[in-house]
């Protein structure tokens, strides 16, 4: 029986991180793409759960095990969005967490500590494993190249067991490897461990100044929370075979790397090269230009995340907007012959764009730009980003830096400022300035680009940008405002730099305000109609 568990384990170990793996992620990935209830992927999770729960309970381990393995897999999944985790975390920490301790507690004898010999031995294993799991934690850190007083609060946090050991311990006494008593030593342990971890770590981390490295980290940390590049979750990217949907699909790689990413492919371009699957590559190409940028500056590499393809002969709004409802961060597209020669948009690209509501990023190539679109690198043009001070000017300008930064594009920040330059330096405008500049530094910073900056004045915007596009410019990136209506409309400014830039050019807009929303909107603030 004790051979048949172990055999029994170890099968369901193998075939959990194995072909189970895919299983579940296909499995929550059909789920989130096929329903539009609420809480239809929690439904699968917990469904999942309580299957592998009771494949170990068959096995004849403690459910906890298939429970255990099953978060590990769940919390693995491309496609778990932040929205559903906190919905998952709620779960677990209002329902599961409580009950799961309660029965360990119920399962452990804290009247067997009165026995003097077990007491003492309790001691001895809370010393042993403290002393243990701190004295490897210091030592790692040694190894690491960290000073003592980082070892010691690595060593001071690491020392708590949380429920790991329960976990374990659970799963032990369930089989009949530990004997009650042993049990209830192993939980005052961890209970012990953990308690005693936050004022220990309090303690040493009191000590311990911040580093400059960890000074960084921390500000990078605090600048991608405020992000939109970095918080993009799902990509979905609309190209047809021409040579602005190829750089669109490489431009998709690099921004989505890591990302699960859907391809929307319409054929039927006038200058297409027909080669199945050419856009998969440019993707992957982009991905893994990304990924060796990553590991050249020290960062965590994004880790492979699935690309769908889907082919279209006549790619319709509908298509889309079925698509878009399984959730997208942002839908970015790269078609042909997008853009007139009044700097407005065709009816296919009105037609694409309208039928999503989160942000868009366009990419395009004005008449005016050429039959080729660039190779960007150390070597190319500069990528130019105007900015002034929006949110959607800092997104483009975020989105400029995450591709310099993959491909070595220089870049160049320009700000048109009404005033001239000799206002006084109290002024608000001047201020605001400085405050927008210094953002972007900021930004770049953590980009780890290096940038040119560029004011302009008493100029008008589209004339200044036009005028800076024509000075070895190879692409123009904008953050740009989505007017209301079914058309694409981004005011003036983005009008006249489409009809006069030289080269492509990438908008990226924030998310449209559907009429009813507006009007509720309207209504909160005031602003509305009496």
């Amino acid at each position: 029986s004790l051979a048949f568990t172990i055999l029994g384990v170890a099968a369901f170990m193998a075939f959990s991180f194995t072909l189970g793996r895919r299983i579940v992620f296909d499995a929550i990935r059909w789920t989130n793409d096929t329903f539009r209830s609420e809480y239809a992927v929690i439904t699968v999770i917990l469904a999942i759960m309580g299957a592998m729960a009771l494949i170990t309970d068959l096995i004849g381990v403690h459910t906890v095990l298939g429970a255990f393995v099953a978060g590990i897999l769940v919390g693995e999944s491309p496609i778990l969005s932040r929205h559903i985790e906190g919905q998952l975390r709620g779960i677990i920490t209002a329902l599961f967490m409580p009950v799961f301790f309660g029965v360990a507690g119920l399962s452990a004898d804290l009247t067997v500590l009165i026995d003097p010999q077990l007491a003492l031995l309790t001691v001895a294993l809370v010393a042993i494993a403290s002393v243990g799991k701190f004295g490897g934690a210091f030592i790692g850190a040694e190894v690491a190249g960290m000073s003592r007083a980082e070892g010691i609060a690595v060593g001071c946090g690491m020392n708590a067991r949380g429920s790991t050991e329960v976990i374990v311990a659970s799963i032990g006494l369930s089989m009949g490897v530990l004997s009650h008593n042993l049990f209830t030593m192993i939980v005052t342990m961890a209970v012990i461990t953990t308690l005693a971890m936050p004022p220990t770590l309090r303690w040493a981390l009191g000590r311990l100044p911040i580093a400059e490295q960890e000074q960084k980290r921390l500000e990078r940390e605090d600048i991608d929370q405020r992000g939109f590049v970095a918080n993009l979750e799902r990509l979905l990217v609309v190209v047809d075979e021409g040579v602005v949907g190829r750089f669109a699909a490489y431009l998709a790689g690099v921004i989505g790397a890591g990302k699960p990413t859907t391809v929307l492919h319409s054929s039927g371009e006038i200058d297409a090269e027909p080669t199945e699957g050419l856009h998969l590559d440019e993707i992957e190409k982009g991905a893994e230009d990304s990924r060796e940028a990553a590991r050249k500056s020290d960062e965590t590499p994004a880790r492979e995340a699935p690309v769908t393809r889907r082919q279209h002969d006549v790619l319709s709004a509908e298509g889309v907007a079925k698509e878009a409802r399984k959730g997208y961060g942002m839908l970015l597209v790269g078609l042909g012959r997008a853009v007139t020669a009044k700097g407005g948009f065709s009816h296919r690209l009105n037609e694409v764009a309208g039928a999503f509501d989160g942000p868009l990023c366009l990419v395009l190539k004005p008449a005016s730009a050429g039959r080729q679109v660039p190779r960007l690198g150390p070597q190319s043009g500069k990528i130019l980003v105007p900015v002034n001070g929006t949110a959607v000017a800092r997104r483009g300008a975020e989105l400029a830096l995450a591709i310099a930064a993959v491909t070595g594009a220089p870049v160049k920040m320009l700000y048109v400022a009404r005033a001239g330059r000799d206002e006084p330096r109290d002024t608000v405008s001047h201020r605001r300035r400085e405050a927008v500049l210094k953002d972007i530094v900021a930004l770049a910073d953590r980009y780890g680009v290096e940038i040119e900056t560029a004011i302009r004045s008493r100029a008008a915007a589209a004339d200044a940008i036009a005028r800076q596009a024509g000075r070895n410019a190879a692409l123009i990136v904008m953050g740009v405002a989505r007017r209301q209506g079914e058309e694409l409309i981004f005011g003036e400014t983005t009008t006249a730099v489409l009809q006069r830039s030289p080269c492509p050019v990438v908008l990226i807009s924030d998310e449209r305000l559907r009429r009813d929303e507006s009007d509720r909107e309207a209504v909160r603030t005031g602003t509305g109609a009496g």
